[in-house]
């Protein structure tokens, strides 16, 4: 089973969300009808034809693609025949602590669909509930061993969401927590996930706004000699905010590449719901998901 050796730059289209992804239908995922459904899954594949159609102008980095079964299916078939690295998330969607979405039957999910990294998300701060925090790591560590034995990459997305005391601490404003405070309180966690032995091969991080702070999270991944590298989350952000991550991260070593979903096509997606242009939803999804590869690559 061949995994991802190329040095070159890991440029993701994150296309995985589900719960937040329904309320732009107008439903929830628990009550989505079979016409929801698959307007959504025609949405996703629409998505990832945007990217794909710009995807021979990238040049020195490869070209990765982050979705779900429930409405990607037919993106995961397609970007694996694309030749595409594809990254497949089996976490349950919107639950505040990790849990798997296929619970025993996750292996076989993942046998199925045979992706490059297996993807989970994680919400976790040192001053979470420590009960909560040691179930999250137990679930962790069991999978992280079982994608070890399997020879599969691990890719775990860390958010670190500031706890009250903390948000107190900085006047209740989320910028300066996230300048201030985030990036140490990320290294912690990612001690603590470590130290309990879960090993991810790839952190997908929150942008940071410092170099400093970007080293810091690499030294915590990278702790005892590991061979992990880390990549930026886009967070639903503004393009100058999230150019401003990119730009701050490319150039530091451990930083190898995005994972960007909501910023590259929500808004021309809800253009889309309302006006059923194709067309337009497919060049300014591909012009989009470019600004950002570009972006990157001029600041490493």
């Amino acid at each position: 089973m061949e995994r991802p050796t190329s040095d070159l730059p890991l440029l993701v289209l994150a296309l995985d969300q589900r719960g937040s992804f329904a309320k732009l239908f107008g439903t929830e995922e628990a009550s989505a009808s079979e016409e929801d459904v698959a307007r959504m899954r025609a949405a996703k594949t629409l998505v990832y034809r945007g990217v794909a159609e710009v995807a021979a102008a990238v040049e020195g980095a490869q070209v990765g693609v982050l979705t779900d079964e429930e409405y990607g299916a037919e993106v995961l078939g397609r970007a694996r025949a694309d030749g595409r690295v594809v990254a497949y998330p089996v976490e349950k969607s919107g639950q505040q602590l990790f849990d798997l979405e296929f619970g025993d039957e996750t292996a076989e999910h993942v046998e199925r669909w045979d992706p490059d990294y297996v993807k989970v998300l994680v919400r976790m701060n040192p001053d979470d509930d420590a009960d909560d925090t040691r179930g999250q790591l137990d679930r962790l560590r069991a999978l992280s061993e079982e994608l070890h034995d399997s020879g599969r990459p691990f890719l775990l997305e860390l958010l670190v969401p500031a706890s009250e005391a903390q948000l107190a601490s900085v006047g209740g404003d989320s910028t300066a927590y996230d300048r201030d405070l985030r990036p140490g309180l990320a290294a912690q966690v990612i001690h603590a996930v470590q130290d309990a032995g879960v090993e991810p091969t790839l952190w997908k991080i929150e942008g940071l706004e410092t170099t400093q702070a970007a080293e810091q999270v690499v030294a915590a991944a990278r702790r005892g000699g590991r061979d992990a590298d880390c990549i930026v989350l886009g967070r639903d952000a503004p393009q100058e905010t999230l150019d401003h991550w990119l730009r701050v991260a490319a150039p530091v070593p451990g930083f190898v590449g995005f994972a960007v979903g909501r910023s590259i096509w929500k808004e021309p997606l809800e253009q889309y719901l309302a006006d059923d242009d194709e067309a337009r939803l497919l060049e300014v999804v591909g012009q989009n998901y470019l600004h950002y590869v570009r972006t990157y690559l001029a600041a490493r």
